[in-house]
């Protein structure tokens, strides 16, 4: 895979159907770019039962999708509790969508505040302790800002940051959903995308978006 420029032509043809997901063992999130939930797995849930819990839910919303944007692991919290088996879920989710054929793009982190925010560091202004919480609400506030999605109640900020991953894949695909500028788009050109697969995502014949999508939000609707 390869990166592209922010000079992405627009592209002609029905829109793709593009799947935000921000994984997390408590609270994973899932959007495309116009709605955007929390997969909240009961309390109880521990170890496998929760991962397969989870992998399942999103397997079941994802399965109509053309492209996956999946936030990868920020490396600073690699001794945090937890980790492991958050690093284990991550490859579940990955292997479930290559499995059924699903292309898929990694965003590091810092490149999905760069596309909200503008810069990777949109906290760096308030002591360090406090950096991280605000930069998550900073987000949140950018994707009701430039998108026009509130992002509210338990799991907002995983919410928010699978909102804008969506938002990267349709843009990277050549239909954005906002114009936004240039410091924001450049985040595109550090992301390996799967360019193999752009030609035959927006060559292949769709549904029409409102009944994909329907589908996607209720994972409980039949079909394959």
């Amino acid at each position: 895979m390869s990166s592209t420029g922010t000079d992405t032509p627009s592209a002609k043809g029905p829109i793709p159907l593009v799947i935000g997901l921000d994984l997390s063992l408590a609270s994973t999130g899932i959007a495309g770019v116009d709605w955007a939930d929390a997969l909240r797995p009961k309390g109880t849930l521990r170890g496998h039962p929760r991962l397969a819990w989870i992998v399942n839910e999103i397997t079941d919303r994802v399965r109509r999708a053309d492209l996956a944007v999946v936030e990868g692991s920020a490396y600073g919290h690699g001794a945090q509790a937890g980790h492991h088996e958050l690093a284990g879920l991550w490859w579940m989710v990955t292997q479930a969508l290559w499995h059924r054929s699903i292309p898929y793009a990694v965003v590091a982190p810092s490149q999905l505040k760069v596309y909200a925010c503008g810069t990777a560091y949109p906290a760096a202004d308030y002591p360090k302790a406090a950096r991280s919480k605000v930069a998550k609400g900073m987000v949140r506030d950018a994707v009701a800002q430039l998108f026009g999605l509130e992002c509210e109640g338990s799991g907002r900020y995983d919410k928010a940051d699978a909102a804008v991953l969506a938002h990267m894949g349709r843009d990277w695909l050549g239909h954005p959903a906002a114009a936004l500028p240039e410091r924001h788009r450049r985040a595109l050109t550090a992301v390996a995308w799967p360019v193999e697969a752009r030609s035959r995502i927006l060559s292949a014949t769709r549904r029409p978006p409102a009944e994909i999508a329907t589908e996607v939000v209720d994972p409980q609707h039949e079909g394959v």
